[in-house]
């Protein structure tokens, strides 16, 4: 018997019917599980925050990879120098 990682509910999986990477649900939580491994069956959470991660990512576009201000915003602060 093969238990949640979650919520150590009970799962029933036969490890000779899954196959790695298959999803499986919790009946339990309703976690989504990923078959990371088979003989012994093992389960990885699929994280739900991947959606959040993404959001970084595009903030990140915006300011520059490293944080710099995008090339035209540079420019603009040179000319108020020279002024």
């Amino acid at each position: 018997m093969i238990r949640c990682p979650e919520c150590s509910a009970e799962i029933d999986v036969d490890e000779d019917e899954v196959e790695e990477g298959e999803i499986l649900s919790c009946p339990e939580c309703e976690s989504e599980l990923e078959v990371s491994q088979t003989h012994p069956v093992h389960l990885n959470i699929i994280s739900e925050d991947l959606d959040d991660d993404d959001d970084d990512d595009e903030e990140e576009d915006e300011v520059g990879e490293n944080g710099d201000l995008p090339e035209d915003d540079e420019e603009d602060d040179e000319e108020e120098d020279e002024e």
